[in-house]
């Protein structure tokens, strides 16, 4: 199966249909492939031993072959980050945080009160590239439950991380705080050399893209006040 993903001429070579089902908005024809990734038997069962909710052989290829691609990426300036992101007036807002913290209910809400004006560019692991040194955010057919996901990108304007809290509130944070938030939410390559280049680009998106921490309720207030404060200095 060969798909076309952040830009990337992907090629895998997986054993379930389903791998193909999920990835058809993303399905390309090229002659040479920037990355080429498998899974074996034995990645298939541990990813289904290990796995938090009871999945099918298939459902763990799938998720085995994500990671495998991730490990990959940034020989290519990019990464995968776990976030939902949507884009507004052709900008991209990441928004990341444990689940069940509400990232899909906050989503919601943005569709909720800038109607057409907002899309869902992907609900849960969208792939982060610099092109041209600027940082894009790009749809991935690896998008969460909902499966929702578009095969399009976007410049990332802005990051935040959410918290649950009574009263809405955006603050910028600092460098240090936002490392150490952004390794709960990325996967690192596993290989000496790759990390260090890795968190190279970590710098580099830190350098390139305002982060924030929302604190906020599940009330309409709160897509209001996270857009007014991300937008104004985007």
């Amino acid at each position: 199966m060969k798909i076309r993903v952040a830009e990337l001429n992907v090629e895998i070579f997986n054993r379930y249909p389903l791998c193909e089902q999920l990835c058809k908005e993303y399905l390309a024809s090229f002659e040479r492939a920037d990355i080429t990734v498998s899974v074996d038997e034995a990645e298939i069962v541990r990813e289904v031993e290990n796995a938090k909710e009871p999945v099918t052989e298939a459902e763990a290829e799938f998720a085995c072959i994500y990671r495998n691609i991730a490990k990959k990426l940034p020989d290519f300036d990019a990464f995968v980050f776990h976030a939902a992101v949507l884009t507004h007036n052709g900008a991209a807002y990441a928004f990341s945080a444990p689940s069940g913290t509400g990232k899909s209910t906050h989503v919601r809400l943005w569709q909720q009160e800038f109607g057409c004006a907002v899309q869902i560019l992907n609900g849960d692991k969208p792939i982060l590239r610099f092109l041209d040194g600027t940082l894009y955010a790009f749809g991935t057919p690896w998008c969460g439950k909902e499966h929702q996901s578009r095969n399009t990108n976007a410049p990332l304007a802005a990051l935040s991380f959410l918290e649950r809290a009574e009263h809405n509130q955006l603050s910028r944070i600092s460098d240090e705080e936002a490392v150490r938030r952004l390794y709960h939410q990325i996967l690192m390559p596993g290989e000496d050399e790759k990390n260090l280049y890795f968190l190279d680009l970590l710098d580099r998106m830190l350098q390139t893209v305002p982060v924030y921490l929302l604190k906020c309720n599940m009330l309409p207030e709160a897509a209001h006040v996270a857009l007014a404060g991300m937008h104004k200095e985007s």
